[in-house]
């Protein structure tokens, strides 16, 4: 006897309309008030403007045009969405424009506190394999850049023929949530932005970061701090070597440095494997108790930075802009750490064992329609046992410098 195919359960909602009630209802209005947005457009209130743009990012819109129009199409079931209605093509563009992307940072910050406090199960997670013996907080730092058009994108351009817009952030390792975000544009050094990415920084938490963080005046505040951290040394960096320790197995040298600023350093040298093969690596850490395969364990969970920016440019939409401004790419970028925060949340709250990609997939195809979203992703995952933790794709990851 052929078992009978399981169908998802109907609901009275539309998957968009119970994404978008995961952000509180007075949010929005709130917001656009502190930051003076609602101001900014007459008809077009700053709620219809947010489901918009999340509209825009889970359907991957090509244009202005393919979002205005969706919308156009399904102005009823949007209606539904506490009253968010179509924009017109100028009405967006001119939202993107002038309306402060304030609001979209304050909105994805708010919406994220609000999801952690209301169900703390979402902010917790496991920690990389080799490192569950931390009780500690345990954060990674990196940027990612943003390819513009440079004939049109004017305040991007830092090059003489290229144009970019970059991300910095602070990832929480144990959760892959993101802790503090700076959107600008790439033509300034990473380090100058490493005091801004640390200062919230607590007594006894680590933080990772590669050799573009590597500012020694910082890490010594850092060091003074009580903040533990682990880089990579940069090359022609001078120095004087102090003590030197026995050493094993794929470690060359473990060795105690001090650098111009006086600060004292730990310097190690190790056998790495990379794509199959064997490379020499040298890392940099203030903390001298660890082992040095502790150390190198540390610099290696980097590589879930590097899956997270992956993750949300291969699925979200950061590759085409709807606008030209600098306004409008930062409400592009915020609205999709925004929709990244909310998928995280379903799946989570879903038990999700699945890839990030393919909740991703499965959302975009069923905006319109009416099941219940939670059983039906439950549904989707069956019998299949195992923890939560969003799966990656290594094979589509390049990890630079690792």
């Amino acid at each position: 006897m052929k078992s009978k195919k399981r169908k998802p359960t109907r609901s009275k909602f539309t998957v968009l309309k119970q994404i978008c009630n995961l952000i509180p209802g007075h949010l929005v209005k709130k917001i656009s008030r502190e930051t003076g947005a609602e101001g900014k457009a007459r008809s077009f209130s700053s709620w219809s403007h947010v489901v918009s743009m999340i509209f825009a990012q889970i359907s991957r819109s090509i244009g202005l045009n393919d979002v205005c129009d969706s919308l156009q199409i399904h102005s009823g079931e949007l209606s539904q969405i506490r009253g968010a209605k179509p924009p017109s093509r100028n009405g967006l563009s001119h939202a993107n424009k002038c309306r402060t992307a304030d609001m979209a940072e304050k909105l994805f910050w708010r919406v994220l506190e609000h999801l952690e406090n209301s169900f703390p199960q979402f902010s917790r997670g496991k920690l990389p394999k080799g490192l569950f013996r931390f009780k500690r907080n345990i954060h990674i730092i990196d940027s990612t850049t943003i390819e513009l058009v440079a004939n049109c994108m004017d305040w991007a351009k830092h090059r003489r023929r290229k144009a970019a817009a970059k991300t910095h952030m602070r990832l929480d390792m144990e959760s892959l949530l993101p802790r503090f975000a700076i959107v600008d544009t790439a033509k300034h050094n990473d380090n100058l932005r490493a005091r801004e990415l640390c200062a919230g920084l607590k007594d006894g938490e680590i933080i990772i970061f590669d050799r573009a963080y590597n500012d020694f005046d910082h890490l010594m505040d850092l060091a003074k701090r009580g903040v533990q951290w682990v880089g990579r040394w940069k090359k022609r960096t001078v120095c004087e070597v102090i003590d030197t320790k026995e050493t094993s197995g794929d470690i060359i040298k473990d060795e105690l440095v001090v650098l111009n600023n006086e600060l004292v350093v730990r310097r190690i040298t190790a056998w790495v494997e990379v794509d199959g093969k064997w490379r020499e690596m040298i890392f940099v850490t203030n903390n001298r108790e660890w082992s040095a395969q502790t150390v190198c364990d540390l610099y290696k969970a980097r590589w879930q930075i590097e899956v997270f920016f992956k993750q949300i440019k291969q699925t979200l939409k950061l590759a085409d802009f709807l606008g030209h401004s600098a306004n409008a790419v930062k409400w592009q970028v915020w609205t999709a750490l925004l929709v990244y925060v909310l998928l995280r949340f379903l799946s989570r709250m879903s038990a999700w064992t699945h890839s990030f990609t393919r909740i991703f997939a499965v959302v975009r195809a069923s905006l319109w329609t009416r099941i219940d979203l939670f059983g039906f992703l439950k549904m989707l995952c069956g019998t299949a046992g195992g923890s939560f933790r969003n799966l990656a794709r290594p094979e589509q990851a390049y990890f630079p410098g690792f």
